[in-house]
């Protein structure tokens, strides 16, 4: 069930509408036929009126609605190229992403790189490997 604003508005329209008109004619039992008749005339209009204006209202809502959104799986104009258009900026967004994430992997793997030739062309003794400390200084500074 639809419950936007521009509903309730016609609702709480129409039920003031109701009232008025009860209350309008609840008064016309004790006026003259000519009177009531042309009374009659100006309600008919004014509802011809209200239904004219809701008509209306209804066209430029499900005019101004329509977005690429709303019409991605009907046919209605929306051809081909512009489909594509719509998908594009999203697979760009995905590459780019990718191509990001590919160059922070490379970065680091780079820098890590650096540090074990660093390591292992230092002069260091053997002992330095299996020192606890030195595991320890490793693992910080990675």
């Amino acid at each position: 069930m639809n419950r936007s604003p521009q509903n309730r508005t016609d609702v709480l329209q129409d039920r003031y509408g109701l009232k008025t008109a009860s209350y309008l004619s609840a008064g016309t039992a004790d006026l003259p036929y000519e009177i009531s008749e042309r009374l009659r005339a100006a309600r008919a209009q004014a509802v011809a009126m209200r239904r004219i204006a809701r008509v209306q209202t209804v066209r430029v809502t499900a005019g101004t609605s329509l977005g690429s959104t709303l019409t991605w799986g009907s046919d209605e104009g929306f051809s081909l190229w512009n489909r594509i258009g719509s998908v594009l900026p999203l697979i760009a967004l995905v590459v780019g992403l990718m191509t990001i994430n590919s160059l922070q992997t490379d970065k680091l793997v780079r820098e890590l790189a650096e540090v074990d030739s660093a390591l292992l062309t230092d002069d260091l003794p053997p002992a330095a490997f299996s020192d606890p400390g030195f595991v320890q200084f490793l693992k910080t500074t990675l």
